[in-house]
């Protein structure tokens, strides 16, 4: 199974709104990342986001552009910024398909990649709207490519 991992886009400071969704730089970051992803030719048999509006805005951007259906994009709170990462891998040993896309937040995201390299801390830098690739192997995991926005971007034809 490849799993891809995404950082939500940029959002708005807690003063401006206490719900933090995206603003506009972050929709148009996600926007260029979605072209990319639709570019690369990417295609998730599942789409599972934090509950937290930025989060899900960005899954619901990137899901508009390779035509996945809104309806499918699963919330579950595991995915969740302070939740540890082990709640969110019981979720996995029950998914069958091939490529999964998780879109939350920081530390869990870094958590969770540290914790499927087999490393402690911070193994990889996110950034808003990049997107990494794990794929699951019995003899261990693989980190496959990580690409930032800029490189999204470019991607994108940006």
């Amino acid at each position: 199974m490849k799993l891809y991992l995404m950082q939500h886009g940029q959002a708005l400071s807690k003063q401006d709104d206490p719900e933090r969704p995206l603003s506009r730089e972050g929709v148009e970051q996600i926007k260029w990342t979605a072209k990319a992803v639709h570019r690369l030719g990417l295609n998730f048999d599942l789409v599972i986001c934090s509950p937290k509006r930025r989060a899900h805005q960005t899954a619901a951007l990137v899901c508009e552009k390779i035509r996945y259906p809104y309806s499918d994009i699963r919330e579950l709170d595991v995915v969740l910024p302070d939740h540890e990462p082990k709640e969110l891998l019981k979720h996995l040993d029950r998914f069958d398909g091939e490529n999964l896309l998780i879109v939350g937040h920081l530390p869990h995201l870094s958590r969770l990649t540290s914790r499927l390299l087999g490393r402690d801390g911070d193994t990889v830098r996110f950034e808003n709207g990049g997107l990494l690739c794990i794929e699951l192997l019995p003899e261990g995991n693989l980190l496959t490519s990580m690409l930032t926005p800029d490189q999204l971007r470019l991607i994108a034809g940006g």
